[in-house]
Formats: structure tokens, sequence, C-alpha cells
């Protein structure tokens, strides 16, 4: 578990609460596009396990946003809920986009003056940094296409294969047996066909669980969320720097 965790913190810096940030600590405000409360808790006790002393996070979510986001149409409703709540926190010394896609990152990266970190883009660095061949498992079929598209624009589709589990996000966050039976079948898969060397976790609601499965799998697992957070960190650590 501390090597996975190492590892992807190494693979990070390859690559580069509600009080107003100072140069003393960074600041960095995380938006999960779903309204599911759980996902939000599983991310706020994912930034306060990796982040340092030295930095703090707030996650927060829109309030009218759909419970789970694994369709266009839900996709559709989160965007503009994000970009509002996006525009009512300035201050922050960065941004992540806690979901598995490129939900309002491009509005948002030309809005905001700090840097908004997308949780596909850090993940697949960290991945590259890390092994060549790796699969992305996420958890339902509809989101597939979305993702390979992100997969193909970061230059990566020769390296990387994309999975779905077969499980919802809600049920994914709640860590339901039948969920995570599914999940290990998708990285056995990947691993045994596609010869992946790495999986990233392809949704917020699958953070938490990568140390577990690296441990269970044997290779290493990398929690998008947990990516996106230090490579957040690390941006702005940078534009802290005099």
């Amino acid at each position: 578990m501390r090597y996975i965790c190492l590892t992807l913190q190494q693979a990070v810096n390859m690559e580069d609460s509600h009080k107003t940030p100072r140069a003393s600590h960074r600041c960095i405000l995380i938006v999960n596009p779903n309204g599911n409360p759980e996902v939000t808790a599983r991310i706020q006790d994912c930034a306060d396990r990796v982040l340092g002393p030295d930095s703090r996070a707030l996650v927060i979510q829109p309030k009218e946003s759909p419970y789970s986001i694994e369709t266009p149409a839900d996709r559709a409703c989160a965007e503009p809920l994000v970009l509002d709540l996006l525009a009512q926190n300035h201050g922050y010394n960065a941004y992540v986009i806690a979901c598995f896609d490129d939900i309002a990152v491009t509005p948002a990266r030309r809005c905001m003056s700090m840097p908004v970190i997308d949780a596909v883009e850090a993940a697949i660095l960290a991945a590259r940094a890390l092994v060549w061949r790796f699969s992305i498992v996420t958890t339902v079929d509809t989101m597939v296409p979305g993702i390979q598209a992100l997969v193909d624009r970061y230059g990566a589709s020769g390296q990387c294969t994309v999975h779905a589990a077969g499980v919802g996000v809600a049920a994914a966050a709640e860590g339901k047996p039948e969920a995570l039976s599914r999940l290990n079948a998708a990285i056995i898969q990947a691993r045994e066909i596609d010869g992946a060397e790495a999986i990233i976790l392809g949704s917020g609601g699958l953070a938490g669980h990568a140390a577990r499965l690296s441990l269970e799998h044997g290779l290493p697992v990398i929690d998008c969320i947990e990516a996106a957070i230090m490579r957040a960190d690390s941006k702005a650590r940078g534009a802290l720097t005099p």
C-alpha cells in the first residue's frame, strides 16, 4: 500500500477549508459534479489522506446535479452547475473537477485564474510515468465512448484500453459486494487479456479503493481522484513559488 502511494506521488511530481489561501499553505477546491453526498465524502477522505500538512482541500457538490453522471444527459445537466459553483469560489490555489470526464474543464480553464485539473488527464499522466501499458476500469458501459475519446485526445490510445465493470456510480461508492466483485473481474480481464501493467480507476465513485485493489491484484492501481488532487497540489505549489 505504501509503495503504490509513494510511486504515484513520484509520478505526479515528475509531471510537474473555507479560509482565503495564504502563501504559507495551499488551498484546493474540489468539485464533485454529481449530487451524491457519499461520493463527496469519499473524495474528501481521499484529499485528507493524500495532502500534506501545508495543504488543505474542500470538496463541494452542486445541489441540483444528477445523483450519478452516467449519460450525456446527466453531463449536460451537471456542467453548468459546476461552472456556477466555480464562479462563486474564486481565491483558491488550484481546482479539481472530481469526475472521470472533462465536464466543465475547458470553460473553467478560461474563466479561472488558477490551475483547473482534469482527473482523466492527471491519471493518464501518472500511469504513463509508471508503466507502458495500462487500462482504465470505469463503472458503466455508457461512459466508455467518452473516456475512449479522452484517451485518444491525450495520445494514449496505443497503450490504454477501457473497460466498464458494469456497476453504477452509487453502488461503487457504497462498496456493495456485487459491485466490488465486478470491479475485480474487470481488473483481471484488463491484466490477463489486455496485458495491463497498471489500472486506473475511472470514476469518482471508486475513490478510496486503489490501495486495497493494488495489494489484491499485485500491480499499481491509480485512483484518478488521488492523482488529480496530487497534481493540483503540485501545480499550486508552483504557483506559490516566488
